[in-house]
């Protein structure tokens, strides 16, 4: 939590929780996943785990370029839109930062 992340209409599509490490984080899916490895294995590699078998792909930044990451970024982005069309709900309400610092109430 807390980490930087990319969202359309308050979902996320790509994040930089594993920046320390490195990566940034795309949501794509698993055929995406497959060609962006297949491709170029030296900059994109599967989370490990769960998450990577669901589509969710780390990237390296050091080993990306400016043009690789503006079209994996738009890929994961355009997924997402897609997604949300898909969907229907509603456009999720951002959290207000003045609550999540306040943390739960106290009982008196």
């Amino acid at each position: 939590m807390g980490q930087p992340d990319f969202r359309v209409d308050g979902r996320i599509f790509a994040t930089l929780a594993s920046a320390k490490q490195g990566y940034g984080n795309l949501m794509l899916t698993l055929e995406q996943q497959t060609a962006f490895v297949e491709e170029m294995p030296e900059v994109f590699l599967p989370i490990p785990g769960g998450w990577g078998r669901m589509g969710m792909t780390h990237i390296r930044l050091a080993e990306a370029s400016e043009d690789v990451l503006y079209g994996a970024l738009h890929t994961a982005w355009k997924l997402r839109v897609e997604k949300n069309a898909k969907s229907g709900k509603k456009k999720r309400a951002p959290k207000k930062k003045s609550q999540l610092a306040k943390g739960p109430k106290k009982r008196r």
